[in-house]
C-alpha cells in the first residue's frame, strides 16, 4: 500500500530521512515523541509538502504522479486539519458529496448517530472527542482503500479512544485489502490495534517490529550494579543508569527470565521500548 525509501525533508536543524512500508490488510503504527517527524511524513505522503529526496509510493504509484481518482482512494485525518467550526455536521454533507464520488451519505448519517454526533450542532460546540470522531467518520465514509491518520487519539479520554479505535477495526473488517497508517506519541494506544509498529526519533526510523513481538519478547530488566557486572549483555539493546543500578532493554525476555531469576523483569510495551531506545545507551 505504502512504500518509502529514504524519504527526506529538511527544516532548519531537522532532517527527515526514513524508509518504511505499510502492507495490504495491515494496520501499521508510527510512534514517536512530538516533533519526531510523524506529521512531516504524513504531509509528504499526502502531497501537502514536497519531499527533498527519496521515493514514496502509494498503491504502487509514485505520489508525484497521483490523479484526483487516486487521491479519492485515501482517507486522511491530520491533527491540524478540519472543517470550519461554524459548520454543522449536516452542512458538511454536500461538501463531502462534491469531494468524493463514492461518499456514502446513509452510512455517514447512520454512523454519526451511533457515535453521538448531532447533525444540527455546530462543530465549535463539539467536545474534543466528538471532533476526533467526526474526522475519522469523514475518512471512512467514502470507501477509501487506505487511511492515513495523524494523532487521532490525542487528547481523548479512555472511552472516546476506545470508540475511535472500534471504528477503525470495523473499517478493516469490511475489506481485507484495506490498510491503515496511524501515528501517536502515546504508543500504548496502538498496541491493541496495530499489526506492526515503526518507531521514529529525530526524523529516523529507530525500530520496526511486529506488535506481538514487542509485547511478548521485549522486556525491561532492572538490576543492581553488582548484578549488572555479571549480566550476559549479548541480548541487551539499551542500558540506562539509575540510582539503584541499571535499567536494560532486551528483545530476549525468556533468556533473562530463565538465567537471571533474581533480576526484576517487566513486560515490554511500545512506550517502554521507545523510551529506552531514545534515552538509553548501547550496551
Amino acid at each position: 500500500m505504502i512504500k518509502t525509501e529514504n524519504l527526506q525533508k529538511r527544516y532548519g536543524n531537522f532532517n527527515l530521512n526514513c524508509s518504511f512500508e505499510v502492507k495490504k490488510g495491515c494496520i501499521t503504527g508510527l510512534v514517536g515523541q512530538n516533533g519526531a517527524g510523524k506529521t512531516t511524513v504524513f504531509k509528504a505522503l499526502l502531497g501537502l509538502i514536497y519531499p527533498d529526496g527519496g521515493k514514496a509510493e502509494i498503491f504502487g504509484k509514485n505520489i508525484t504522479d497521483f490523479t484526483p481518482e487516486d487521491k479519492e482512494k485515501i482517507g486522511a485525518a491530520l491533527s491540524d486539519s478540519g472543517f470550519s467550526e461554524y459548520l454543522t455536521v449536516k452542512d458538511i454533507i454536500p461538501i463531502l458529496k462534491a469531494l468524493y464520488k463514492s461518499f456514502d451519505e446513509k452510512f455517514f448519517i447512520r454512523q454519526g448517530e451511533k457515535l453521538g454526533l448531532p447533525l444540527n450542532k455546530k462543530i465549535k460546540e463539539f467536545s474534543t472527542g466528538m471532533k476526533a470522531k467526526l474526522k475519522i467518520l469523514v475518512a471512512v465514509s467514502h470507501k477509501a482503500s487506505l487511511l492515513i491518520l495523524d494523532e487521532p487519539t490525542a487528547g481523548l479520554d479512555v472511552v472516546a479512544r476506545d470508540e475511535l479505535l472500534e471504528i477503525l477495526r470495523e473499517y478493516m473488517e469490511e475489506d481485507e485489502n484495506r490498510a491503515i497508517l496511524i501515528s501517536s506519541h502515546i504508543s500504548g494506544d496502538l498496541e491493541s490495534l496495530c499489526d506492526d509498529i515503526y518507531m521514529i526519533h529525530n526524523g529516523k526510523i529507530v525500530l520496526h517490529e511486529d506488535t506481538d513481538v514487542i509485547l511478548s519478547d521485549y522486556a525491561i530488566i532492572k538490576v543492581t550494579e553488582e548484578q549488572f557486572k555479571s549480566l550476559d549483555k549479548q541480548y541487551i539493546l539499551r542500558v540506562k543508569k539509575e540510582p539503584f543500578g541499571y535499567v536494560c532493554l532486551t528483545d530476549q525476555k525468556a533468556f533473562y527470565a530463565e538465567n537471571y531469576p533474581e533480576a526484576v523483569i517487566e513486560n515490554g510495551s511500545a512506550d517502554k521500548v521507545i523510551t529506552m531506545i531514545i534515552r538509553g545507551q548501547e550496551a
